[in-house]
């Protein structure tokens, strides 16, 4: 055994359903068949939710530091604060009556019956409460002390030689005590404290200097929490665990045992579980009342409890579905999400931080991109499920996206038909357009030299009761057609029904081939990013970043729009864009830089699309063997990621596909672990959609990109960037985000609670997940 590579304590054997040994091995054959072929265990829908508590936990609790937390006899959480002993029922925390207050003489606390017991020390300088059946021990400023039916006694702590404060008392099944202190780890002995060296494989010695915890798991191991890092007693044998070994943090301020393998680590920034999986870090808002935790308790049901200077808080997991996560979420877009009749889906500002009662959504930039995408998930519930609710919320973000067509029609000024705005206002809102041209020129001079700076950017409607915002971007049109493959494939049943579908998606298409492959605006040049055509990407130098993507973004297009409209136009279109403009080859490199964690998340998103929708759709199957092998070099970039939209996307179109070159046959189903960390993901999203704050860029278990992974490679990183030793970007329980264009590389993430995100980050993989097999129905 290692410090580099130690082995790592044997989780309890959990028992479960017998299955005779026979059947055992016909099931192991058929999955390592499947395994072969490249399918895997579809995600089964039950699992243990996260659910954080601390913002309800405040009723009839003094706002000041609590000093000390314990789970009850009867399970319900107590805490020591203000000098008073209060316990959480009926969902607030009620004064124990019986036990008296604490004082500058006296330590009062509650015996197994409610009463009090009273210890001659001064409150205030008790640092933990130990109870062990009949006895208690209570640590101080300066001494441990044992208390029972007999009195209280101290254990010599404060007269043994070379000791200081002590931090954590720990009590073995058999009552031998030991001491996390200041000045090391300490076993009281027969003949009193004594230092214990805890040394490694390597020689070094654990527990010589400051150790902040120490504990018993339910295995009978000793735990110790130092700067080093945690370390486990195991048989003579001492495991250690630092970042490399993918501990998170540790500026330690104590270990509370919970279940079978289960430990929780209390830091200064933070608190941390470790199970049979590994560690887990949970710091900010959305999961504490504050970073500093610095006692902990679980009660029998696993539920962990937080004291903190700012209150108590609490982490408790619940059997829950997926589809019952899902039905969460819809429900808030619901109630708080969405905008206007038609129902636009982004993103809504809180007025009071953290309340969802003051929800006032407002338009966004994307709304059309949000929207297609919040639609196209609902799209695949429809198809998975067959559910008439999500087929209404489908049929309703049809109506939205179509309307940001018809909007731009018939006003003054007009853009060509077919053309798609960014979004809408009622006209009773305050003028957009006031100030707009001023910052556009401003966008210009400092940003970006080719920004467009015209008036007006927000024109009226034709009946004068809207105002649609122009300047549509790329990423637009790809959740635009994105969503109307899907509507129209999956939704729209009768003939009329599709010829809907068909009228905006032609209108769309054939506006972007009549003016030479570009969306062209109200002032009658192309949008600002709305440019496909092979002058542009070919031919302009200032063009060359975006020519595989747009190229890829165009193929998609004219796919979806032959395969929606029946018409064959597009495909002869999209063959001459291939054999005379070489765009089948300027799609093999849809990602200018090439390293993981770089590039334009934003770019990612809408290529995610465009892969998905040229290959379900194409009819041309050379490009299509061409695109296959560009989207297995694109996804393998992405896979670190951990994002079941892409991932799903991936699988859906390229599981079980060979490619051949001039060097053999290449197989493109994703590689192993996929769907796990697909399955990690949904699970892991919080059911707090609230944007909070959070904070890694301190953390052990990171390892930092170099410039050579940066978004533009030319231009290095600013913030924190980089991902886990495990090599995967930081969970989504670290991150806080709206949308799946967010950085995912990036390691501290502002937010002020302020902002509360729609679940279509979920609900989309989900449904798509659904759709595709790889998530169970049941």
């Amino acid at each position: 055994m290692t410090a580099s590579s130690p082995s790592r304590p044997s989780p309890l054997p959990t028992p479960g359903l017998r299955i005779p040994a026979p059947l055992l091995v016909w099931v192991g054959l058929l999955l390592g068949m499947l395994r072969v072929l490249g399918a895997e265990e579809p995600i089964p829908q039950r699992f243990n939710q996260e659910v954080a508590r601390h913002r309800e936990l405040t009723n009839g609790l003094p706002a000041a530091p609590v000093q000390l937390i314990e789970i009850g006899p009867d399970g319900s959480p107590q805490v020591f604060v203000s000098n008073r002993w209060w316990r959480f029922t009926r969902d607030r925390w009620e004064w124990m009556f019986g036990v008296p207050e604490s004082a500058a003489d006296a330590f009062h606390f509650p015996d197994g019956n409610g009463a009090g017991v009273r210890v001659p020390v001064p409150g205030k300088e008790v640092r933990q409460l130990l109870r062990r059946g009949e006895v208690q021990y209570l640590v101080t400023t300066t001494e441990i002390l044992r208390v029972d039916a007999s009195g209280v006694v101290p254990t010599g702590w404060a007269s043994a030689p070379g000791t200081s404060q002590p931090q954590q008392l720990a009590v073995s099944s058999e009552g031998e005590l030991w001491l996390a202190a200041a000045t090391g780890l300490f076993r009281r002995a027969a003949a009193g404290w004594e230092p214990f060296r805890a040394a490694d494989s390597l020689g070094r010695i654990w527990g010589a200097d400051a150790v902040a915890g120490a504990t018993f798991d339910k295995a009978g191991r000793l735990w110790i929490a130092t700067r080093a890092g945690a370390a486990a007693l195991q048989g003579d044998r001492w495991i250690t665990f630092e970042g490399h070994d993918g501990l998170p943090w540790n500026d330690f301020t104590g270990i509370t045992p919970g279940a079978e393998g289960i430990l929780w680590f209390g830091t200064r920034l933070g608190v941390i579980r470790y199970d049979s999986s590994g560690w887990h870090y949970r710091q900010g808002p959305t999961w504490l009342p504050s970073d500093e935790v610095t006692q902990i308790a679980v009660n029998v049901h696993g539920a962990a409890w937080f004291a903190t200077p700012a209150g108590v808080g609490a982490i408790e997991r619940k059997f829950i579905t997926l589809s019952e996560k899902a039905a969460l979420y819809e429900a808030e877009i619901d109630r708080h999400i969405r905008r206007t009749a038609y129902g636009y889906v982004a993103e809504a500002p809180l007025k009071v931080a953290g309340d969802r009662s003051t929800a006032s959504p407002v338009d966004s930039d994307n709304d059309g991109l949000w929207t297609a995408m919040y639609g196209a998930g609902e799209c695949f519930a429809w198809g998975a499920l067959g559910d008439p609710a999500a087929k209404k919320r489908a049929r309703k973000a049809f109506e939205a996206l179509r309307f940001l067509q018809t909007v731009t029609q018939g006003g003054t000024p007009s853009p060509p038909p077919g053309y798609v705005a960014r979004t809408v206002l009622p006209i009773e809102s305050p003028d957009p357009n006031r100030g707009r041209r001023e910052a556009d020129e401003q966008i210009r001079q400092w940003q970006d030299s080719m920004w467009k700076v015209y008036e007006p950017r927000w024109p009226k409607s034709a009946d004068g009761r809207w105002y649609w915002k122009s300047d549509t971007s790329s990423d637009e049109l790809d959740g635009h057609y994105f969503f109307y493959a899907q509507y129209h494939d999956l939704c729209a049943e009768t003939p009329e029904e599709k010829a809907e579908v068909a009228a905006v998606v032609r209108a769309l298409t054939d506006h972007l081939v009549t003016h030479q492959f570009a969306l062209v605006d109200v002032d009658g040049t192309p949008t600002r990013w709305g440019v496909f055509g092979p002058d542009a990407l070919n031919r302009d130098p200032r063009w060359w970043v975006e020519r595989g993507l747009n190229s890829l973004s165009l193929l998609s297009y004219l796919a979806v729009a032959e395969k929606v409209t029946g018409d064959a136009k597009y495909g002869k279109i999209s063959r001459e864009l291939i054999d005379l403009q070489g765009y089948a080859q300027n799609a093999m490199f849809p990602k200018v830089e090439a390293g993981i964690g770089s590039g334009n998340q934003s770019d990612d998103e809408m290529a995610v699309m465009a892969f998905y929708n040229l290959l379900r759709y194409s009819k041309d199957e050379g490009l299509k063997a061409m695109i296959r092998q560009s989207w297995q070099r694109f996804w393998l970039l992405e896979q670190p990621e951990m994002n079941p939209f892409f991932n799903f996307a991936y699988a859906a179109v390229n599981q079980g596909h060979m490619a051949t070159n001039q060097w053999g046959r290449i197989a493109l189903s994703p590689g192993p672990g996929w769907l796990e960390d697909s399955a990690a993901t949904l699970r892991g999203f919080p059911l707090d959609r609230v944007l909070w704050p959070a904070k890694n860029s301190h953390r052990l278990d990171v390892v930092r990109l170099p410039r050579q992974n940066s978004i533009n490679v030319v231009t290095p990183d600013t913030r924190p960037r980089g991902w886990r030793v495990t090599q995967k970007v930081l969970p989504v329980e670290n991150r806080s985000f709206t949308h799946w264009n967010t950085d995912p590389w990036t390691l501290d993430y502002g937010g002020d609670g302020r902002e509360l995100g729609a679940g279509t980050v979920f609900l989309l993989p989900y449904y798509m997940g659904l759709y595709h097999g790889y998530i169970l129905r049941r």
